[in-house]
């Protein structure tokens, strides 16, 4: 036989593959699932042609599955062609995964989950626990960006249920408190953090938000603000009180164009105030955040230009 002649069956990488994700049928099912189970944990993801949802999940599913090395296998069953199933394990709606161990179900979720939080699932699935407190930290934070302060806390809060001292756990529940408005709770939540772990990017960040968040909002709306700023341009003091405002709303990308023109026309006002504030802002959305890595690049071309 040539070397590279390809095989499909037991032994080879192809063959390997294949056989982590397949289709299943009724008749199939007691195999492909449940006897497997025996050996490996197996995923059965419930789908049909017409749910979009499910055309999300799967590829997601897949690669997951495959990333996983043989840990864990995927079986999908399309519930149109094969409904005994389905109704006989009382699926109600698609797509939903069941993860089956030992011959029974063990776990599983409904519903279109991002990347991070398969991963997760997986993760606790085949015990691995490094890579769940990992995915799920992504997915809190993610949660946090997108403004879903409650996903976003009830994820932190999981973590810290394994690891109490997880330092970026406990500045991102800090964060959500902040976002809440409960500042007395934010900081007891930075309190928990350990000495060692007190200087770490994510806590920086928390204390930097907390601060923020405690400074008196402008007196002024954005609407009058701005027609200050029409009528005198020059108006350092409404231009930095606009810049405020405008994160206090979510308008990252407002405010560093505010404060940046404040550095160019006049940049010693009130004791450097705009170049301090641009970098407690960076601080507070972290260095990884779009608006800062953009802010700290044009800061840096005019303070050294």
């Amino acid at each position: 036989m040539s070397v590279d002649t390809p095989i499909f069956k037991d032994g080879s990488a192809e063959g390997a593959e294949t056989d982590l994700v397949k289709n299943t049928t009724t008749k199939d099912f007691m195999r492909d699932v449940v006897e497997a189970s025996r050996e490996v944990p197996v995923l059965v993801d419930f789908w049909a042609p017409w749910c979009g949802p499910c055309r999300q999940l799967t590829p997601i599913l897949e690669k997951a599955v495959r990333a996983a090395k043989g840990a864990v296998k995927l079986v999908k069953l399309n519930i149109d062609d094969h409904p005994q199933i389905p109704g006989q394990m009382g699926v109600q709606s698609i797509p939903a995964v069941y993860a089956f161990q030992d011959g029974r179900p063990v776990d599983g979720f409904m519903g279109a989950l991002p990347e991070s939080r398969v991963n997760a699932f997986i993760a606790r699935l085949i015990g691995d626990t490094t890579g769940d407190v990992a995915a799920d930290l992504e997915a809190a934070e993610a949660a946090l960006a997108a403004g879903d302060v409650n996903t976003a806390a009830q994820l932190f809060g999981e973590i810290l249920q394994q690891d109490r001292e997880n330092a970026q756990s406990l500045a991102g529940l800090a964060k959500c408190y902040i976002k809440t408005g409960d500042l007395a709770r934010a900081e007891q939540t930075l309190g928990l953090v350990p000495p060692a772990k007190a200087e770490t990017a994510a806590v920086a960040s928390a204390r930097a938000a907390l601060e923020l968040a405690r400074k008196p909002p402008p007196a002024d709306t954005i609407e009058t603000l701005r027609a200050k700023l029409a009528a005198d341009p020059k108006d350092a003091q409404a231009r930095f009180d606009l810049a405020l405002a405008l994160n206090a709303k979510g308008d990252r990308d407002g405010a560093l164009e505010e404060l940046l023109t404040l550095v160019v026309r006049n940049r010693a006002w009130n004791d450097d105030a705009a170049r301090k504030q641009l970098v407690q802002l960076f601080d507070a959305w972290g260095v990884s955040d779009p608006a800062t890595m953009s802010g700290r690049q044009r800061l840096s071309s005019l303070l050294f230009a």
